[in-house]
């Protein structure tokens, strides 16, 4: 039986008296809850890992799908794949419904539409190669149902993250992922607790199949672009620590030779 526990009523009343002191005490309270929640649905996460990282490869993509804050949390994992790991910005996509305008605003009755989630997968010729992962924190958005339904249809492997039990996202996937977190501390604001989940779980998803697929080397990010002095910094002194290299110049030349820790390691051995 599905219930929609993320549209439960606060345990709270009467937040416009509560001081600020006992809000931010009780928003922090809630919040501890999330990794509890998260650490009793690692089987379901572990197991949809296996099959992004199965698909990957062989060459597939890894898609995230979703509307409202769920749309851009996975938006800004997918963005920070390449950044972090050296990876195409092709292998990790968010959509969202309403498109990038719904980024920074809201695009009325978009999560609604049942047909345009299919349309935007397709935007990007998504097929039975890649994996779709439907994200809403409610497990019930038509655009994202409705788009993990047409991938089954097309033999398309797929996921989900959502923060109620047994909802119709859950149905629609193949590997559900529920982080039941409770109600939130105002009530029905699933951006909170339920995207702080969410969050935590693209985590554990992205940089777990990055480390399967051979892009981090003991704890370092060896395939991250190199995109500011801080990064750069970071890379030099990797390359000094793999290498042996005392000199930091020499070794930053060599760093902006290959633009690519790993690169530069395997130059140098």
């Amino acid at each position: 039986m599905f219930k929609r526990i993320t549209e439960e009523a606060s345990e709270y009343r009467h937040l416009e008296n509560m001081p600020v002191k006992e809000i931010l005490t009780n928003i922090n309270k809630e919040d501890k809850k999330v990794p509890a929640a998260i650490e009793k649905v690692i089987p379901q996460i572990e197991a949809l890992i296996h099959a992004v990282t199965d698909k990957m490869l062989m060459g597939g993509r890894l898609f995230y799908i979703g509307a409202g804050t769920s749309g851009r949390l996975g938006i800004v994992d997918a963005s920070e794949c390449p950044p972090t790991f050296g990876v195409p910005p092709g292998l990790v996509i968010g959509i969202i419904a309403g498109g990038l305008k719904a980024m920074t605003e809201a695009v009325e009755y978009a999560e609604d539409n049942e047909e345009q989630g299919w349309k935007d997968l397709q935007e990007h010729e998504v097929t039975d190669k890649d994996v779709v992962v439907g994200i809403a924190a409610s497990g019930t958005t038509p655009y994202v149902i409705a788009a993990l339904q047409k991938c089954k249809q097309n033999g398309i492997i797929t996921g989900s993250i959502s923060c109620n039990q047994n909802s119709p996202l859950s149905t629609a996937a193949e590997f559900p992922v529920e982080v039941v977190v409770g109600p939130e501390f105002v009530t029905g604001s699933t951006r909170m607790k339920s995207g702080t989940a969410q969050k935590l779980v693209l985590n554990m998803i992205s940089t777990t199949v990055m480390i399967q697929l051979g892009r981090v080397e003991d704890n370092k990010m060896v395939n991250m672009q190199l995109t500011n002095e801080k990064i750069v910094d970071r890379g030099v002194k990797m390359l000094m620590e793999k290498t042996g290299i005392t000199n930091y110049s020499e070794a930053k030349k060599l760093l902006f030779t290959y633009r690519s820790v790993k690169k530069a390691v395997d130059s140098y051995k």
